[in-house]
């Protein structure tokens, strides 16, 4: 497989002149193109051995705790078989329209963790998702989900459910409140 210079740099963490520098002293093979660009060539392994990895998984209330474990789960038997160091586990129960979670929270801003691992979408995030993979491709992290809708239909459908979904348990428990 090959990759770009920069886009190499960026997966280990380094500077492009570092990159420049291991390629002159044979520690990084390359290839040089007709146009005079460099391509690292890696392998499958080469890219997975430097990556770590977390996985998330959340679950919107606490009668979903076993789901939660068997979620996590499958996410490190996933990370396991792609070949990923897994460094970190987040699990959290609560809504994925709330905002503040605070093991995403750590995962998000932790600058060693170069791949989070979910389940699904909405596991991470109900709205501004694309917002998130934005800053970190920035930073030259990803997040990787592992079953991903394919229908924009059905994917706006479940985001419709989801809204409805949070505004009556929000009026619901506003209610409740107010009878204790």
């Amino acid at each position: 497989m090959k990759v770009k210079l920069s886009q190499y740099a960026r997966m280990q963490g380094v500077t492009t002149r570092t990159v420049w520098n291991w390629m002159y002293k044979g520690l990084v093979k390359y290839e040089r193109t007709n146009t005079g660009r460099h391509w690292i060539i890696l392998d499958e392994k080469d890219l997975n051995k430097n990556k770590n990895v977390a996985v998330y998984a959340r679950v919107s209330s606490a009668e979903n705790k076993s789901n939660l474990d068997s979620q996590s789960q499958r996410l490190l038997a996933y990370a396991n078989a792609k070949g990923y160091k897994v460094a970190k586990v987040g699990t959290e129960i609560g809504s994925g329209l709330n905002d503040k979670r605070p093991k995403l929270e750590k995962l998000l801003a932790d600058p060693s963790i170069n791949t989070i691992i979910v389940e699904h979408k909405d596991r991470l995030a109900r709205f501004g998702l694309n917002y998130i993979m934005k800053l970190m491709e920035i930073q030259g992290r990803t997040i990787e989900i592992v079953n991903n809708v394919e229908s924009e239909r059905d994917d706006l459908m479940q985001d419709f459910v989801s809204i409805i979904t949070s505004f009556c348990a929000r009026l619901y428990g506003q209610r409740r409140s107010k009878r204790h």
